[in-house]
């Protein structure tokens, strides 16, 4: 489920004796453009052709709605080989894997040898999401066709200063309840936000000279150890309204101080499209994201706001 990850629930248990426990890593996008081919498997098809002696599980640390992207994900897996076999390298594993993937928009990026206890979602100690915005986008399909699925087109400018402003109100530890899309599994609304930024982005490589004069690009960025089902895109949409002007950032304290998830404002939720899960980072289980050994943390839509119409949906590595 989109932004939907754990925030409580059974560690993982340890790896029977004879199993190595591995993390890829991998990043993904999901354009409708990259179908699949036909013999393009599912990361979890490709784990059961490593011919494990035990049924292979591929465990995701992120699970994220259809649209949404991920620049960085993790999810661990147990491959117990035939006796007699050494197990898989690391670098092995990953190029097993993708050979098996064959999809344009999935890959594994590393692989490495973690304790048996380790869970690719349970112990996660900071996730952080990406959302873009594009501003001066008179109408959506005018945008670059490279960045139609890469961010939120919105017409008019936006007001950052109010948003950084209505941000700091979700800044700590609160209910988060106003923010929560009905359909989550956890007993508990309590979140942790330690940090929730507005800033500008990068021009696109992908818009022509005389486009980028009137389009600008911003990045929101949320980090948390975990978040609530739709927690990050109904956020972005309350901050979008006050860019444009259409809240206060005083409403957004009332917001979320209202732990109503049925207000008027805060039932609209910002596009998956523009959603990306940016890095998952695990405390003392190693740097996944440079693959440093050491023990250490590891690092088409109009203006108006789309009103939720699904309950939650499962997914993987996107």
């Amino acid at each position: 489920m989109e932004e939907g990850d754990p925030g409580e629930g059974q560690m993982g248990t340890p790896a029977p004796i004879g199993v190595r426990r591995a993390v890829p890593r991998g990043s993904s996008l999901r354009p409708e453009l990259l179908a699949p081919p036909p013999a393009a498997l599912s990361p979890q098809e490709a784990a059961e052709r490593l011919n494990s002696v035990v049924p292979v599980k591929l465990t995701i640390s992120s699970r994220t709605d259809a649209g949404v992207h991920a620049l960085s994900n993790a999810a661990h897996l147990d491959v117990q080989r035939r006796s007699g076999q050494p197990p898989f390298s690391p670098e092995v594993l990953a190029k097993a894997l993708n050979t098996h993937l064959r999809h344009p928009a999935i890959r594994v990026l590393q692989a490495f040898r973690v304790p048996s206890d380790f869970h690719a979602r349970y112990s996660a100690t900071s996730r952080t999401y990406l959302y873009r915005l594009a501003t001066g986008c008179p109408q959506p399909d005018q945008l670059s066709v490279f960045e139609q699925n890469r961010c939120w087109a919105l017409r008019a400018d936006l007001d950052v200063a109010a948003m950084e402003e209505a941000a700091q109100h979700l800044l700590g530890t609160h209910d988060f309840s106003a923010f929560q899309s009905a359909g989550s599994p956890t007993t508990s609304s309590v979140r942790t936000l330690r940090r929730a930024s507005v800033s500008p982005d990068l021009p696109s490589p992908f818009v022509l000279p005389q486009e980028s004069r009137r389009l600008r690009f911003w990045s929101l960025e949320f980090e948390s150890q975990s978040f609530l089902y739709r927690q990050v895109r109904r956020m972005t949409a309350v901050l979008v309204a006050v860019g444009l002007g259409a809240l206060t950032p005083a409403q957004v304290k009332m917001i979320l101080e209202s732990r109503d998830p049925l207000g008027r404002h805060q039932t609209r939720v910002a596009p998956a499209h523009g959603l990306f899960l940016k890095s998952v980072l695990y405390g003392g289980h190693g740097d996944l994201a440079t693959g440093n050994p050491a023990w250490a943390q590891w690092d088409r839509q109009p203006d108006d706001f789309s009103p939720e119409t699904r309950g939650p949906k499962a997914g993987g590595l996107e």
